[in-house]
């Protein structure tokens, strides 16, 4: 391991290991209805009167830049057609079929690419913002892919669409720490949110205290999952999808009104300040910057490397984050291509987006060697992660597709 730096008042800023965890399966279930901007409208009108504040985030929700939201339950479900919006109690027995079933069929694909037993786990590390049950939903994920009782759950809560880099900074932090013992690790990290059925809450909210809450018009519903490895003890032959370099995190100091997700009678509800796009573009560069430094691959470089230099999974909070970020770091709509092909064809699924990101992004061919991973939540806290991508693998997925094409 190289020196630490020692920072001004004695702060220590370390370097990373040259270690050997990589990502070797991915998985994503998205739920099989979907939500466009007319559907939204006509569930708000189907209930509530036009005041000014529900005619104003119509007009938001025309102008999203999102085509289709992936929802769990149509606009025409009886949870959201009662007289009153779903309660707490409801919404979570519904999490608790609906969102744990994409979860385990999003863990499932991530095991069956891993090519590994769900016997050789040796951890699960979850996250929603969506549920609040005891036990977790973790505990029942595990239960029906059939984890045994001595593989070590880990449940995260109050990171909310930062959760899925959450959840795997948590789980890198885990398998080095095996690695060091000598010990193997197989991670199972998952991210899971049902956000379509608080619809009803939202726009309750909304028309009784003429709020503007634009998270109604944002999210949607998904599940992703990761395999994590350290390599000891590889009796499959993995094949890296993903190397994991570095990882950080930051939170903002001062912005805990900022992002919110706060739990109420009628389910959970969504704050964003509209400071949220500023302070989110701004504290990447130097969260950027601190990952480069401390980055083995990139030692041996006269100098290091740009921002342009990476393909960017950046989670999309909304268009005036992703712009934001891409005019400050002077990217082009190619490196965040595959965060606006999710943002466009699902909506933001919270915690679950970065993966469903990641997944895409190696799909959409080889592309730059290397990627950013960013994520944004309550806090307000960044996630950050610098990837190395297979590319053996890259020009395979992009050899299938032009094969596809072909064909169709």
């Amino acid at each position: 391991m190289s020196p630490a730096r020692v920072l001004p008042y004695g702060r220590v800023e370390p370097v990373f290991p040259d270690s050997s965890l990589a990502i070797v399966g991915i998985g994503v279930q998205y739920p099989p209805y979907a939500c466009k901007p007319q559907d939204l409208k006509k569930l708000a009108l189907r209930h509530y009167r036009r005041t000014p504040a529900l005619q104003k985030i119509l007009a938001i929700n025309e102008n999203t830049g999102i085509d289709t939201r992936s929802v769990s339950c149509t606009i025409d479900h009886p949870l959201l057609n009662k007289p009153e919006p779903p309660t707490v109690d409801e919404l979570s027995d519904f999490f608790l079929s609906e969102g744990v079933k994409l979860a385990v069929d999003a863990s499932r694909r991530a095991i069956e690419e891993w090519g590994g037993d769900v016997s050789e786990l040796t951890h699960l590390v979850a996250t929603t913002c969506t549920n609040s049950a005891n036990p977790g939903y973790d505990y029942y994920v595990a239960r029906d892919l059939g984890v045994t009782g001595s593989v070590e759950r880990t449940l995260l809560h109050g990171v909310g669409c930062a959760g899925g880099l959450a959840a795997l900074r948590t789980a890198a932090n885990i398998a080095l720490l095996a690695s060091y013992l000598h010990r193997p690790a197989r991670v199972l990290v998952v991210a899971s949110e049902l956000v379509s059925p608080l619809a009803r809450s939202e726009l309750e909210s909304l028309t009784q205290n003429q709020e503007l809450r634009i998270g109604v018009t944002l999210y949607s519903d998904g599940a992703s999952a990761l395999v994590l490895s350290n390599g000891v003890g590889d009796t499959h032959g993995e094949k890296p999808l993903y190397d994991l370099l570095a990882w950080d995190s930051r939170t903002l100091p001062d912005t805990e009104k900022d992002i919110t997700f706060d739990v109420h009678p009628n389910g959970w509800k969504v704050n964003l300040t509209p400071r949220v796009p500023a302070l989110s573009c701004a504290a990447v560069p130097p969260l950027f910057n601190s990952l480069l430094r401390r980055t083995p691959s990139f030692a041996h470089l006269p100098y290091p490397p740009l921002a342009q230099d990476f393909d960017w999974a950046l989670h999309p909070s909304g268009t005036k984050v992703i712009s934001g970020v891409q005019k400050l770091l002077n990217l082009t709509p190619d490196h965040l291509r595959a965060s606006y092909d999710v943002y466009k064809n699902h909506g933001n699924t919270s915690s679950a987006t970065l993966f469903s990101i990641l997944d895409r992004l190696r799909r959409m061919g080889e592309g730059r060697e290397h990627a950013v991973a960013c994520a944004f939540g309550p806090g307000v806290t960044v996630e950050m992660c610098i990837l190395r991508k297979s590319l053996h693998y890259n020009r395979a997925c992009s050899l299938s597709s032009e094969y596809m094409d072909f064909f169709s």
